[in-house]
Order: structure tokens, then C-alpha cells, then sequence
């Protein structure tokens, strides 16, 4: 991981960063914008989204972007990392008066080099079905707001499908459309077809077939953001109430929940293999969430602010077997040397069906390191990595060596396929008390304190308590060294019948937990300390800083307080200590305004802010050598 400067050098836009894979760098031909370059004022506008589509063009540049700024919808061939963009030659540019794009999506289905279908959200309810190729517009639904008159927050073509598609409204609502229907000219009657806990699905009632097929009310307040799992058959839906909903789409079934430590829930994704989704929000965390044991299984800290967006990274994923080498000491170099990249290509193609293996009981036990990543309102990214001891606490394995091989482009699969080229060694446990063989820095105190720490140090290390009286500390590995993780232990957590491997928390244990936060907060270097006051009300930075009545006035109601501490240290939402904290890989300022785009692509990712800039940064060795990048050092 590269250094954090110190000084200015803390504030300053970043143009690279490194991971162990290599060094990400930001190619400033490749940004996208306004034709004139000039910065939106973002004041009173929607957030700045991003969409993708391939058509797959004979030519070799069949990527097409969609993004909207303002009032303002554009379209361009997307060249990456390629050739630099040019925004003189949009496609298709479209201007709106009295509403403003919120969000689009585009149909992967129906995409041609000739015709695409596009669907866009608007903030006054309506969507539009648009052909940016043929410059067409084929279709507006709920034109006269007679389904909903509230802003469209999410829109996403039901996958498989080439005629439905699901829209989110900030009311709570969401609904089934399908494309040859028309919306009526009648408000819609509707009939109860499911009802469960806080969310209930009706269908219309019409003597032809009109829209929305469906209607969905969830939750209390805005549905933020909706994705569906790979396979198409769940539905994870982020609510303003703070709760993550997990739904069998076709059965309209509830199949989990899960609350926020504090706030609404803003954005959602699933990992590629559809084993864990990961949501972020207003209490600045990510929070990863297991589907088969529906239950928190890890929380980051590393956002100053709301999280904004979450997306994991399918090209970025490690697999090991448990017959590699049980120790590796030395450098990355010499790691290097030491292992048959031959070998880890081959992982890297037979990545899906390893992961499949992983839950066989008839094949030797697989790891796997997932990436994924976040942009938040503090103008930062985060990459994280959630590795096999969080994921099986309770296997032997303890201590994981992950270096994650970037892969070339001629063995890269599709988006959506987890794979990945990876070369991994595992060490024995040192101990059970809190020792560490690995490399270790920072002061451990029994001091105790009850308060998140402001800033955690920023490796990928995670702090695990010791029910034993002791704690495990943090593991701060350098850009050239090898990353350790402490032995874990099996966290409890208080559990319903149904759920898997817990037990009741005692006192002994919270007050370990309470004593590892402790030893967190002591990492805490001067050069980060102006950075802790919070940019926005909502946040847990804010509350631990600010006076007891700073925090009454961050509550709604007193209902929604209630409903909060009924779920704080349950399976819903455990509590801080109970869970393992994740630290980010990564955490750099890249913007001036607030992150609203994150979208990992096979040779890049991309990210876009407020201001109307979406950037484009190369995979290490992705970079075509005779174009132009920014140099500077971080």
C-alpha cells in the first residue's frame, strides 16, 4: 500500500495509488465530461451517474457511456484506456427542461452496434425509454405521475428479460413494468397479492394487461438503491429506514434482513458468486452481510462521510488451494521468483468452479479473497478486501498471504464470472493470546474507551478480540511487505434458532471488545487528526465528537431511536464489538466533490464526482504505453 503523505500532501487529489497487485493510474485523456470541461455546479442537482453498455462493434470499440449531469444527458463511444476520449462527438446529448436524469440503465440483451435500449429515471417520477443510436424516444411511462409523482431512484432491466424492468421511487415503492404495456390514463387499482414484515406486493387490477404489473412497498421512507443477485432470483433492496431486505424476486419472498449501525442504507451490490452482499450508508460504513447465514459477518471503517456507492470487483479476486506451502518469509520479489505464474493463470480460469468446490464436502477446503470497493460524500476511495478469516472463522487456516496477480486480457472472462490469478501462502498460528509473528506496529494500552476511533490506520490487517482478556492487535504491513493477519477467534454474536455457530454474549466479551477499540484508537498518527471532524451531520465520527444534544437533533423521532436500540446487538445489527472491523486497502482523496460512481471494467475502473468528471483509472499494466498519463508520485 503506498504511503499517506503527511501535511498538504493529506488534502491533495491523488493520480495513482498501489495495491499488490501493482499501481491504479489515473489516464487524464480518458475523462469524461461536458464538452466544455467546465465544472458543474452541483447545487440543488442529482447525483452524477454512469452506465455501460457493449454493443459488440466489429471494430473493436464496442463500449458505449451514459452519464448525466444536471439537466444533461450524454452519450459517447467509450474508448477507456484505449485512445483519450473525445467529448466534441457525443452520439447523442439531450437536454431536459422541469426534470432533471437521476438514474439509467441500458438492456445488455438487445445492445447492437445499430440500436440500444436505455432506460432513464426522472427526479419528477418518470421514465423514459430512449434509443441514443437511432436518437429516438420509443416510450414514456407514468408520464402523467398517476403511478408515482416522487423521484425515480433506481431503474434496472429485470436480467434475462428484454421487456421488464423495476423502478424505485424515494416513496417506498417500487415497480414491475414491462415495455409493450401502456400506463393507463386511470390511477391504477390495486390488489393484495404478499404481505410480510414492513413490505407488502400488489398486483393491478385491469380488465388489459396495463402498468406497472407490480407495485412493492418496502420499508419506511426512500428505497436508495436495488441490485439483483447474478443469478437474477434474489432482489437486495437499500432502504432510508436503514434496512438491507433480501427478497426471492419471483416468489416475492423475504429471505433476510439486515440493519445499518446507524442511518439510512444508500447503496447495495452482491459479490460476483452471489455468497454476500455489502452495503454502505449514512453511519459511513460498509457492512458485509453472509446470504446463506443472513448475518453481518464484517463491518469497514474508513469513509469520513456517507457512502455513497459500493461495487465489488470481479476481476479481482483471490483463490487458493489448501495443498500450497504452509509458510513464505522474504519480500514480494522473492515471492515472485518462488512461484509458477503458469500455475496462477490456470486458477485463474477454473476460479468459478473452485468457489463451487469451496462448499463441496468433497473437495479439499478452497480460499478466497473478495475485492470490493467504495466512494463516499468525503471525496474518497476505498478498496477492501474480505478475506478467508472472516469469511470461516471457525476453519483452521488462521493466517492468510494473498497477492493478487492482475490478469491479462486475453484470460479474462466476461464481467460477472469470479476469477482471478492468485499466488497464496498460508502460515501456522503463533499463539492464542494476542501474539503476532508477522510485522506489527502500533501500542497496545488497556486503557479503555467506548467511542469508534476517528481514523483507523490504513491497512488491510483485522483486529479480532481475544475472549480470553487479551487483544489481537493491528498488522501494518508496508507497500513491499506482505500482509498478516492476527489468529482469529470464532466472534459470538447474540442469534436466533436458526442462526448458525452463536452463542449468547457475555460480559467478559464486551468487555474485550470495548478494550480492542481501545488499542484501534491509539494508531491514530497527528497527521490524520484535522482530519476528524466529520463533513456531514450524519455520521459516527460526528456523534462520538459532538455534545448530547448535537446527537437528539440527529434523530427523527423518538419512535425510530426506539427501533434502533430494540435492534443494536442483535443479528440485525450487531454491535461494534461483536463483529470483525475491517480496515481499507486503500483510502485516497480523489475528487473535489462528492463521489456518485463506482464501476470496476476488466481493464480499468472508473469513478465519477459531482462535478461532472468521470475518470477512468488503468489496472496496473493495462496502461497503453504511447498515450499520455499523469505521472506524480503519491
Amino acid at each position: 500500500m503506498a504511503a499517506e503523505g503527511g501535511g498538504k500532501e493529506t488534502n491533495e487529489i491523488k493520480t495513482q495509488f498501489t495495491t499488490r497487485e501493482g499501481v491504479y493510474k489515473l489516464l487524464t485523456h480518458s475523462e469524461y465530461s461536458r464538452p466544455n470541461r467546465v465544472p458543474f455546479n452541483s447545487q440543488g442537482s442529482n447525483p452524477v451517474k454512469v452506465s455501460f453498455v457493449n454493443v459488440n462493434d466489429q471494430s473493436g470499440n464496442g463500449d458505449r457511456i451514459c452519464f448525466n449531469v444536471g439537466r444533461e444527458l450524454y452519450f459517447y463511444i467509450y474508448k477507456g484506456v484505449r485512445k483519450a476520449a473525445d467529448l466534441s462527438k457525443p452520439i447523442d446529448k439531450r437536454i431536459y427542461k422541469g426534470t432533471q436524469p437521476t438514474c439509467h440503465d441500458f438492456n445488455p440483451l438487445t445492445a447492437t452496434a445499430d440500436s440500444v435500449s436505455l432506460l432513464v429515471g426522472f427526479s419528477a417520477g418518470q421514465v423514459q425509454l430512449i434509443d441514443p443510436i437511432k436518437k429516438e424516444t420509443s416510450k414514456l411511462f407514468n408520464e402523467e405521475r398517476l403511478i408515482d409523482k416522487s423521484r425515480v431512484t433506481c431503474v434496472r432491466w429485470v436480467p434475462g428479460s428484454e421487456s421488464l424492468f423495476l423502478v424505485a421511487h424515494s416513496s417506498g415503492s417500487m415497480y414491475l413494468y414491462n415495455v409493450e404495456n401502456t400506463c393507463g390514463t386511470t390511477p391504477p387499482n390495486y390488489q393484495l397479492l404478499k404481505q410480510g414484515e414492513n413490505y407488502a406486493v400488489h398486483t393491478c387490477k385491469s380488465k388489459s394487461a396495463r402498468n406497472p404489473l407490480l407495485r412493492w412497498t418496502v420499508g419506511e421512507g426512500a428505497l436508495n438503491e436495488f441490485a439483483f443477485s447474478p443469478d437474477g432470483k434474489f432482489l437486495a433492496c437499500a432502504s432510508q429506514d436503514g434496512f438491507l431486505r433480501v427478497f426471492g424476486f419471483d416468489a416475492a419472498e423475504l429471505h433476510g434482513t439486515m440493519k445499518s449501525y446507524f442511518g439510512g442504507l444508500l447503496c447495495v451490490c452482491w459479490s460476483p458468486d452471489g455468497q454476500y452482499i455489502v452495503a454502505g450508508g449514512e453511519d459511513d460504513l460498509v457492512t458485509v452481510w453472509s446470504f446463506s447465514d443472513c448475518r453481518v459477518i464484517a463491518r469497514g471503517h474508513g469513509h469520513k462521510s456517507w457512502v455513497s456507492v459500493v461495487a465489488f470487483d470481479h476481476c479481482t479476486t483471490s483463490v487458493e488451494d489448501s495443498d500450497l506451502p504452509a509458510e513464505f518469509s522474504g519480500s514480494d520479489e522473492e515471492y515472485h521468483e518462488q512461484t509458477n505464474f503458469g500455475v496462477g493463470r490456470d486458477r485463474a480460469n477454473s476460479a468459478q468452479s473452485r468457489l463451487s468446490k469451496r462448499n463441496s464436502t468433497d473437495g479439499r477446503p478452497v480460499s478466497v479473497t473478495y475485492r470490493f470497493g467504495s466512494v463516499g460524500q468525503d471525496t474518497q476511495m476505498c478498496l477492501w478486501d474480505l478475506t478467508e478469516d472472516i469469511l470461516f472463522p471457525h476453519l483452521p487456516l488462521s493466517r492468510t498471504r494473498t497477492h493478487t496477480n492482475v490478469m491479462s486480457a486475453t484470460s479474462s472472462p466476461a464481467a460477472g464470472t469470479v476469477t482471478a490469478a492468485t499466488t497464496t501462502a498460508a502460515a501456522a498460528s503463533s499463539g492464542t493470546n494476542g501474539s503476532n509473528t508477522g510485522s506489527t506496529s502500533g501500542n497496545n494500552s488497556g486503557n479503555t474507551t467506548n467511542s469508534l476511533p476517528a481514523t483507523l490506520p490504513r491497512s488491510n490487517s483485522l483486529p479480532h478480540s481475544n475472549p480470553q482478556g487479551g487483544t489481537t492487535p493491528n498488522s501494518h504491513p508496508s507497500s513491499n511487505s506482505s500482509t498478516t493477519t492476527a489468529t482469529p477467534t470464532p466472534t459470538p454474536t447474540t442469534t436466533t434458532p436458526a442462526s448458525k455457530g452463536g452463542s449468547i454474549i457475555d460480559s467478559t466479551f464486551i468487555a474485550t471488545g470495548v478494550s480492542k477499540f481501545a488499542t484501534l484508537s491509539l494508531h491514530d498518527s497527528r497527521k490524520d487528526r484535522h482530519e476528524k471532524d466529520h463533513k456531514r451531520n450524519h455520521s459516527m465520527g460526528h456523534i462520538n465528537s459532538k455534545s448530547s444534544d448535537k446527537l437528539n437533533q440527529l434523530s427523527s423521532s423518538r419512535t425510530a431511536k426506539a427501533d434502533a436500540a430494540k435492534t443494536l446487538g442483535t443479528t440485525l445489527c450487531p454491535r461494534m464489538e461483536e463483529v470483525p472491523l475491517l480496515e481499507p486497502l486503500v483510502c485516497k482523496k480523489i475528487a473535489h466533490e462528492r463521489l456518485t460512481v463506482l464501476i470496476f471494467l476488466e481493464d480499468c475502473l472508473v469513478t465519477a464526482c459531482q462535478e461532472g468528471f468521470v475518470c477512468t483509472w488503468a489496472r496496473p499494466g493495462k496502461v497503453v504505453s504511447d498515450r499520455p498519463v499523469v505521472d506524480s508520485v503519491m
